[in-house]
């Protein structure tokens, strides 16, 4: 039997006044995820306990069937993990965004989508500095998504869990003072991102970019190396992700899974979803059990507060990778198709969120219900209401 799981990032959302008090998903014309939910069932789950932050690091891991609060150490290490940067035990790995601040504000914590070569530029320049100590080392990613380890020699850290700050994409617009690192040793991360704000000023291929310039760095999600039961241990089946974002891709790995490139797949709006929809059938054909394909635009799209834009990715993530992969499912025999968020990103507050989101699956062995559309309302009034989301896995592997 072959399984399929689409997650369209943080698509659960509240009604809109913009769309006729409508939620994105209703809003949208997703014939062929309503016809994931006639076939087979909607219902919601919980996937972001309320003690942990809402995130897609805490979010993903609960939808793959690990419980966060027994296996999350932090996001930064997944991301590390999808560099191939192997963790000691006693390393940590915290995650370092380039974003503009403006007078104390954070305007964008992407700093306008950095070009990829101005962020390598700024990491060379941060690596040069390293405020004098040999234990700090800069690590580039993908346009203002990076890295920064803290390599320890002696067993120790500056630092311990408690030690974090708010992630950039949670204060678009706000002041950043009251979201700073906190916790024992912050104080260090808050000089090398002081240190920062100097170095990124001095350095021309960014402030060319005029007020698109990043200001600064931003630390926080740090955390050490997750110990986690490879995911074909766990449940029995090989598995592999398409994903444009490094948490799903560390993630992914430390599960045993297999990392599908796709070439356009880009991690934003301008993401090449029918080269997604193209892969995850080919990944498939070439005898994987499971694939999970992951798309960040509509969670993008409330981070902006676009509710045209969150539509349209819906609808685009119906039509290009939904209705292929379903298809293709089908013709081959006894399969499952989940369709399920990992937490809600609400376009009112530009930030991700605590609460249920809608799931539909189908397939093989699920008897349907009696739903008619996927969305938020729907599931709401499902019996199906999983309040520990870590338990969807085993369910859709177990059928109902």
């Amino acid at each position: 039997m072959k399984f399929a799981l689409v997650i369209p990032d943080g698509c659960a959302d509240e009604p809109q006044p913009s769309l006729g008090k409508l939620t994105p998903l209703q809003a949208a014309m997703v014939p062929h995820m309503d016809e994931v939910a006639k076939a087979g069932i909607v219902g919601r789950a919980d996937h972001v306990p309320a003690s942990m932050p809402s995130g897609s690091d805490v979010g993903t891991m609960s939808l793959f069937g690990y419980d966060p609060l027994q296996f999350h150490t932090g996001r930064a290490p997944l991301e590390a993990a999808a560099q191939g940067i192997e963790l000691g035990a006693e390393d940590w790995a915290v995650r370092c965004n380039f974003v503009t601040v403006i007078d104390e504000v954070m305007k964008s914590f992407t700093a306008s989508q950095i070009p990829n070569d101005v962020g390598q530029a700024l990491i060379e320049v941060l690596q040069r500095d390293q405020c004098g100590d040999p234990n700090w080392k800069y690590y580039a990613g993908v346009s203002y998504r990076n890295l920064l380890l803290y390599r320890s020699r002696d067993g120790k850290a500056p630092f311990t869990t408690k030690t974090d700050s708010t992630p950039p994409h949670d204060i678009t617009d706000q002041p950043i003072a009251a979201h700073l690192p906190a916790g024992p040793g912050s104080e260090v991360l808050r000089e090398l991102m002081q240190r920062s704000r100097q170095l990124f000023g001095e350095c021309a291929i960014n402030t060319a970019r005029g007020d698109k310039a990043a200001t600064q760095t931003w630390l926080w999600g740090l955390g050490k190396r997750p110990a986690l039961t490879p995911f074909l241990e766990r449940f029995g089946k090989r598995g592999a992700v398409i994903t444009a974002v490094d948490l799903l891709r560390g993630l992914g790995r430390l599960l045993g899974w297999q990392i599908v490139e796709v070439p356009g797949a880009t991690g934003y709006l301008d993401t090449d979803y029918a080269a997604k929809g193209r892969y995850a059938i080919d990944t498939l054909k070439s005898g994987v059990d499971f694939i999970v394909v992951h798309v960040e635009a509509t969670d993008e799209a409330s981070h902006e507060g676009h509710a045209l834009e969150k539509v349209k990715a819906l609808e685009e993530i119906d039509r290009h990778i939904v209705d292929p992969l379903h298809a293709y499912l089908k013709s081959q025999g006894d399969y499952r198709l989940l369709i399920c968020p990992d937490h809600p990103t609400f376009l009112r507050t530009k930030t991700h969120s605590h609460g249920y989101v809608p799931f539909t699956m189908c397939g093989t062995g699920i008897t349907p219900d009696n739903a008619k559309t996927y969305d938020e309302i729907v599931a709401a009034k499902s019996a199906v209401t999983l309040d520990r989301g870590c338990e969807l896995m085993p369910l859709l592997f177990k059928g109902t």
